[in-house]
């Protein structure tokens, strides 16, 4: 599955209104704003794989996030994200598509909270629509957005999500501070923050369903610590049961 949006860096991925077991709205302590930037999805082993670009515009409390990736081998990952940021984030929409030879299941998944209304194709083209009673903290799209806003003295914070499928199921998703890590840019000395992202099979919100009874790998975002904090790379998986790919900011080149 797909935390990210994987900008997540944008975008993605936090202080909380509640430091409860259940999922939680995040508090808003940095307003996101206007963005366009680069990113590389590697292999583990260093290999770029695709190449991303990230938008977010802002229109008073809501703001548009959208990440592209184009493979080399002519897949696409395009996710699109709509939410407001007034006092806590909410997800409006988000439109996450995912096809091509990278992607053995292709996604297709339309969010939209305001009236709890889902639509997907399955793998053959065939549409469906349904409502589902959704829960405020559904994040789908909006990690790192949401993980900018985490403090990293926070031991645990439970977000809500869905995830495609032959039919939509929502779960938590448990996100934790898990340690550090150093990193330079060019002279500067730095450390970031290692944030574990990890699937509840229990606990589901709303629905009863477990995702094929099978426990994904963890998700895991480095972000510098600061005023804001920045993202350093993301690690994970795209789809269930893929492999784990890297993703970090890319410098575009003059020529």
């Amino acid at each position: 599955m797909r935390f990210s949006r994987i900008w997540l860096g944008t975008t993605l991925l936090i202080s909380t209104v509640a430091f409860t077991a259940s999922a939680e709205t995040i508090r808003v302590r940095y307003p996101q704003g206007s963005t366009h930037g680069f990113l590389a999805l590697r292999t583990l082993d260093g290999k770029i794989i695709a190449t991303g670009e990230a938008t977010q515009t802002v229109r008073g409390i809501q703001v548009t996030s959208r990440l592209t990736f184009h493979f080399r081998d002519g897949s696409i990952d395009d996710d699109e994200t709509i939410f407001s940021q007034k006092g806590v984030f909410r997800l409006i929409s988000d439109h996450h598509i995912q096809h091509g030879p990278s992607f053995p299941k292709p996604i297709d998944l339309l969010i939209n909270t305001l009236d709890g209304e889902l639509i997907w194709r399955d793998e053959v083209g065939t549409s469906t629509q349904t409502r589902m009673d959704l829960p405020n903290d559904v994040s789908n799209g909006l990690p790192p957005n949401l993980l900018v806003n985490i403090s990293p003295t926070i031991p645990e914070t439970k977000v809500s999500y869905i995830v495609a499928g032959k039919k939509p199921r929502l779960i938590h998703v448990s996100i934790k501070p898990t340690g550090t890590a150093a990193f330079s840019v060019g002279t500067l000395r730095r450390k970031a923050t290692d944030f574990t992202l990890h699937v509840e099979l229990g606990g589901i919100t709303g629905v009863v369903a477990p995702i094929i009874g099978k426990q994904p790998p963890d998700f895991h975002i480095w972000l510098q610590d600061g005023k804001p904090p920045a993202f350093i790379r993301e690690e994970g998986a795209l789809y269930e049961g893929g492999p784990v790919w890297r993703m970090e900011q890319l410098s575009p080149m003059l020529r």
